[in-house]
C-alpha cells in the first residue's frame, strides 16, 4: 500500500537466533507467524501504556479534547483509527506488522505538518431580533447552528473566517516495537528471544 510503513528490523541477536530456529524447523511459517503476532502484540501495549516515553499532549490539544468530551487519554486514540487500523503478515520468510493509515508514518517518527492558508464559514445561531445565542462562563462562546436536515436551525448569521499559512509540530510517539536505528524495542526484543527460545526447546 502506499502509504504503508515499512521499517527494515537490524536487531542481530534476534536475527541469530532466528537463523538457528529456522534451521531446526519444517515449516518456517510456524515462526514467522509467531514473530508477526508478537509484534502485533507489542504494538497494541505501546497504545495501551502510551509509550514507553510519549510526550504528552499540548495544553491547548487538552483544552480542545474536553470541548467533545474528551480527556487527555488514551493519546493516539480519539477516534481509534491509527490503533485499529494495524495489522500483520507473514510469510516463509518474512514477518511485519504496520499501518496503512495517511497520518501513521508522522506519529511514529514525527516531523512538520506545513498547512496551507484557507478560509470558510460558520453559521452562528441567533435569536429572533439576530443577536447571536451564547453560551459557557460569562457567555463567551457561541452556539453553532445545524445547516442541514429537520432540525436545521432557522436563525442564523454567517461569519467568514481566514486561517494563515502556519506549521504544526508533531512529536513521535512510536507505537511499532522499533527504534530509529532500526532495532527492536528492548520490550519486544525480550518477548521474540524468549518465544524463539521456546521453539528451540521443543
Amino acid at each position: 500500500m502506499a502509504n504503508r510503513i515499512e521499517v527494515q528490523v537490524i536487531d542481530a541477536p534476534v536475527r541469530q537466533r532466528v537463523d538457528q530456529v529456522l534451521s531446526v524447523l519444517t515449516d518456517s511459517g510456524v515462526l514467522m507467524r509467531g514473530i508477526a503476532a508478537e509484534l502485533t502484540a507489542q504494538t497494541e501495549l505501546a497504545f495501551q501504556d502510551e509509550g514507553p516515553g510519549w510526550p504528552q499532549l499540548k495544553p491547548a490539544t487538552v483544552k480542545a479534547r474536553a470541548r467533545t468530551g474528551r480527556g487527555a487519554h488514551p493519546i493516539l486514540q480519539v477516534s481509534n483509527a491509527l490503533a485499529r487500523s494495524i495489522t500483520s503478515q507473514a510469510g516463509a520468510d518474512f514477518a511485519q506488522v504496520g499501518s496503512n493509515m495517511p497520518y501513521a508514518a508522522i506519529h511514529q517518527f514525527g516531523g512538520t505538518i506545513e498547512r496551507a492558508p484557507y478560509s470558510g464559514k460558520l453559521r452562528l445561531r441567533t435569536d429572533r431580533k439576530g443577536q447571536l445565542l451564547r453560551r459557557g462562563k460569562n457567555g463567551k462562546l457561541v452556539t453553532f447552528a445545524k445547516e442541514k436536515g429537520p432540525r436545521a436551525h432557522k436563525n442564523y448569521v454567517e461569519r467568514r473566517y481566514e486561517v494563515k499559512a502556519h506549521k504544526i509540530e508533531i512529536p513521535a510517539r512510536p507505537y511499532l516495537p522499533v527504534t530509529p536505528s532500526g532495532l527492536l524495542t528492548p520490550r519486544a526484543s525480550d518477548a521474540i528471544m524468549e518465544l524463539l527460545t521456546g521453539l528451540l526447546m521443543r
